[in-house]
């Protein structure tokens, strides 16, 4: 049965990583977590890979400090190839998909949705540890009792967009292109991906994990 969690983090890690990439060709907006990395890939000159390997590295030792309870294998296989596949696939697919359509675009919006709760409900029901963060909403919820879970999500959410923002526009990046980081797919992501998670979850991940030998 570990075998088989382990699996599941890992398959779900690369399957949310490969979504990532889609996202950011589709350019109509990530998750808020990715608007964030996007703005400090704007304004940081080093691979995505690398930069991404780094800022999760602050907030493990944020997390290890704090509360170690929702680090586990998981957190790992997320910190230290989320990135690079995010980075492989997106620098593939722009070899792929050159100049796409509005339409082409809104149609990879709607295929990275799909995939990543589809790699979420695998990650998340591996029950292996959760991303780094992830973590920091769950200690502010449970640990410090600052609030709610949903709440503490949507303010780390909010301070992720707003300084993803202004990042980017630090880093060289024009008010016009803001939307490419913070935009449809952002607002689709906060309030959509967790109905489709469970979907997923109950269909496929926990039939998967549950199955028999």
């Amino acid at each position: 049965m570990k075998t088989r969690r382990i699996f599941m983090s890992l398959f779900g890690v690369i399957i949310c990583a490969i979504s990532v990439g889609i996202f950011k060709i589709a350019a109509l907006g990530v998750d808020p977590f990715q608007s964030l990395m996007s703005g400090l890939d704007k304004l940081i000159p080093i691979p995505f890979g690398t930069l991404y390997v780094i800022v999760n590295l602050i907030l493990l030792t944020f997390s290890l400090v704090v509360d170690r309870h929702n680090i586990g294998i998981a957190t790992f296989i997320n910190l230290f190839l989320l990135g690079y596949i995010t980075q492989f696939t997106y620098e593939f697919l722009q070899t792929v998909i050159v100049n796409p359509s509005i339409w082409v675009r809104l149609l990879c919006l709607l295929v990275a949705i799909v995939i990543i709760c589809f790699g979420s409900a695998f990650y998340m029901t591996a029950d292996l540890g959760v991303s780094t963060y992830d973590a920091v909403a769950i200690v502010l919820a449970y640990k410090w009792k600052v609030g709610k879970f949903q709440y503490c999500r949507i303010a780390t959410d909010l301070v992720c967009v707003i300084a993803g923002s202004i990042i980017f526009l630090l880093g060289g990046g024009k008010v016009a292109e803001i939307p490419t980081i913070v935009g449809l797919g952002t607002i689709i992501t906060a309030f959509f991906m967790g109905p489709l998670i469970e979907l997923f979850n109950v269909k496929i991940a926990r039939p998967f994990l549950q199955a028999k030998k």
